[in-house]
């Protein structure tokens, strides 16, 4: 009998993980995954920039690259997030291997065991696993649709919390974005503290709106002490996940401890995706990608949006995306989301219950179904089948 760590015996395998056999299968129709449709990656500029790579660029692409990133990388990229406002002068980057990896970092960080990590109800899986491995007690804070509640989150400062981890911008698995207003309140309470924040912009780029700006502004770029936050974003959502590549802002406070992180991780992220990416981000094509690829994007969920309003209750609520890749469905009322699955996997669509989000596992009576990866022809019938199950346990429930 082998004995393993505390840090990973108490581990649980993601339900999105579990799901994706069945979601593989030809026949079922799948709004459980938070990935790119595979039909959309940008094939073509792919090619193109590999093709044209120097022969010191290929040579650069097999080789180790610095533990930070890439050099010409990360000058594209502090261009790049300067146009968002971020203070990329008064920070540095380190480019991780996807921004998960900047998370499992930032929570090595700080994170002891049995220390209390601040989050949303509900919470990316990812981040929660990462956290967990810590041996951290998570304290989940209740969310509405402009964001985190506020009065909850003074609340649980008096935990002693070591961070507060966020997604403000297109949540996953919630969907909304904080309103400015939410984000100001929230950054006028952090300030009075010594906490770190991460702050997790996976989605940012994909508003389905590019001009309303308000829904996605950086908390790092709107804080007065932005040196208490630490902004990780990804190319995953606007390039591919394929390439597992993100990066961390952050300030010198936090920076050489992250990179003495990174090297004990794995030394440096992947050169060849990374000479890919800066190519792709110094051409311009990922600007051109990722708008046209919001527009697919904001089709489907509109589609989705339109086929719930026709099949699903009326007592199934949800809050309209404006971004991002997914819709968070309040089931009626005493409803079951794990019964709701077992009888959609057997008509043939899946999605993910929403207790997978919550910090203690527990039901909430919510579901998150995903547009980003579902033909249109394909969602008008699975969303017809999830709401006809609906409303047979409605009627079984009278």
């Amino acid at each position: 009998m082998y004995v393993f760590s505390d840090s990973v015996k108490d581990l649980r395998s993601s339900a999105i993980r579990d799901l994706m056999s069945l979601a593989t299968h030809p026949d079922m129709i799948s709004f459980a995954g938070g990935m790119p449709d595979n039909e959309l990656f940008p094939l073509e500029d792919v090619g193109e920039i590999f093709n044209s790579l120097s022969r010191r660029e290929q040579q650069a692409a097999l080789q180790y690259a610095p533990t930070t990133g890439y050099p010409p990388l990360l000058q594209e990229l502090e261009k790049w997030l300067r146009k968002k406002g971020l203070p990329v002068d008064t920070n540095r980057l380190i480019v991780t291997t996807g921004s998960l990896q900047g998370i499992n970092i930032f929570a090595k960080l700080f994170v002891n065991p049995n220390d209390v990590v601040l989050t949303e109800n509900p919470s990316f899986i990812g981040a929660l696993s990462a956290f967990n491995s810590y041996l951290g007690k998570i304290h989940g804070i209740p969310m509405d649709e402009e964001g985190m509640n506020i009065e909850k989150l003074k609340e649980a400062l008096s935990l002693n919390p070591k961070l507060l981890y966020v997604m403000p911008t297109f949540h996953n698995p919630a969907g909304t974005s904080y309103s400015l207003e939410r984000r100001k309140q929230l950054l006028a309470v952090m300030n009075e503290t010594s906490v770190p924040i991460l702050e997790d912009d996976a989605y940012g780029d994909l508003a389905f709106n590019a001009e309303d700006t308000a829904l996605r502004v950086p908390l790092k770029a709107l804080s007065e002490k932005e040196s208490q936050i630490c902004y990780s974003g990804s190319f995953s959502k606007i390039f591919g996940p394929g390439i597992r590549l993100g990066w961390m802002l952050l300030s010198d406070d936090f920076y050489r401890k992250a990179e003495l992180c990174k090297q004990s991780f794995d030394a440096c992220s992947p050169t060849f995706t990374q000479v890919l990416a800066y190519r792709f981000l110094a051409s311009g094509k990922l600007d051109r990608y990722v708008a046209w690829v919001r527009v697919i994007y904001k089709q489907r969920a509109d589609y989705m949006v339109d086929a719930i309003m026709r099949y699903f209750p009326e007592e199934a609520k949800f809050v309209r995306p404006q971004g991002g890749f997914y819709l968070w469905v309040k089931l009626p009322d005493g409803m079951d989301e794990q019964e709701l699955l077992k009888a959609t996997i057997a008509d043939g669509a899946v999605f993910v219950v929403g207790s997978t989000f919550d910090p203690s596992g527990t039901s909430n009576g919510y579901i998150r179904l995903s547009f980003s990866n579902t033909p249109e022809e394909k969602i008008e019938r699975g969303i017809r089948i999830i709401g006809d199950r609906m409303k047979q346990m409605m009627k079984k429930s009278l």
